[in-house]
């Protein structure tokens, strides 16, 4: 038991193996990533949920008295996160034993918790010192939690998770996208995912039309709606180069 213990240590992908789980690339390269902040920009159904859950997993079972949070925009959501790592726990043999379980609560004989939360920074502050916050449905909850979360992470050294699909030219997630080289990205559309047939995307294009097509399966970040300029012709308004009136 102990030699498995290490080798799970060494390698965190074996945590997925031994819960009868098989990576696709991307997910294994990240499951071994030590990168502090990364962003998971993947079409539906390619399998960030999967991965995100079994790294909380590995967080809380590779660091005693580590605190994982799991936040979404919606308590239905961080639910279902949350149980997706249940449903890792219990397929995992030779895990610390489980001390205190609810629906949304889980802590181990190491000291470890995992926590769900709903996207509401008014009810989350009373955390810190995080080892792991995973964000899901990132590009969709309200920049104040973003920024309510991050200061979890200031005395820790803990990590950031970002996980979503686009939700137009705007937020946190969509500046961290495509601003800050620091973060760790990973991109994965549908086609790119061998669990989706092309006879589902080309019915799904037919359904949806090209545009929402383009964002939910192809993960191109479009114009908001209610936008009455595109976001490249606001940015081209704006300057760097400014000459002094006077010296």
């Amino acid at each position: 038991m102990m030699a498995r213990d290490i080798a799970r240590a060494l390698d965190p992908v074996l945590i997925a193996s031994d819960c009868g789980l098989t990576l696709d690339e991307w997910q294994a390269d990240l499951m071994r990533s030590a990168a502090p902040r990364v962003l998971l920009l993947c079409a539906r159904q390619c399998g960030k949920s999967t991965v995100s859950g079994l790294i909380a997993l590995a967080t809380a079972i590779r660091q005693p008295g580590a605190l994982v949070l799991l936040v979404s925009p919606s308590q239905r959501q961080s639910g279902e996160l949350f149980r997706s790592v249940m449903r890792h726990l219990r397929a995992l043999e030779n895990a610390p034993q489980i001390t205190a379980e609810s629906a949304l609560r889980l802590e181990l004989a190491n000291g470890a918790r995992i926590v769900a939360l709903p996207g509401d920074e008014r009810t989350i502050r009373g955390f810190a010192g995080a080892a792991l916050i995973v964000l899901d449905e990132a590009a969709r909850v309200e920049d104040e939690l973003i920024a309510a979360v991050r200061p979890m992470l200031a005395t820790s050294g803990g990590r950031l998770i970002m996980l979503s699909t686009p939700f137009g030219k705007r937020g946190a997630f969509y500046e961290a996208w495509t601003g800050d080289p620091s973060w760790h990205r990973v991109k994965v559309s549908a086609d790119q995912c061998p669990r989706i047939s092309k006879e589902f995307l080309d019915e799904e294009l037919r359904e949806l039309g090209a545009q929402r097509f383009s964002e939910e399966y192809g993960l191109e970040f479009l114009e908001p709606d209610e936008a009455v300029f595109p976001t490249a012709v606001i940015d081209r308004a704006f300057t760097e180069e400014v000459t002094p009136l006077w010296k």
